[in-house]
């Protein structure tokens, strides 16, 4: 349950990210919102009062869901877009 949360933020920070048109500012967008969500994650779910090692779960686990995310709906809209 407590790994809900950062795959939900990781589905909003693709979301969020894919609206950007220069790849590189979309990756470095990505890159700084994933740790962020990741970081709030950790902290939302109580991890950082056991330790900080749940960053090394909680910030991949955003990235990758973000990454997702973006594949995802690059591949819809091209879908889309090819069907016209």
């Amino acid at each position: 349950m407590n790994e809900l949360f950062p795959i939900a933020a990781g589905v909003l920070v693709g979301l969020l990210t894919f609206r950007i048109a220069q790849p590189r500012l979309r990756a470095a967008a990505l890159v700084v919102l994933s740790v962020l969500f990741g970081f709030a994650a950790s902290a939302v779910s109580g991890e950082l009062a056991l330790s900080w090692g749940f960053l090394l779960i909680d910030i991949p686990l955003v990235f990758l869901a973000a990454t997702a995310t973006v594949l995802v709906v690059n591949r819809l809209r091209s879908a889309r877009e090819a069907s016209r």
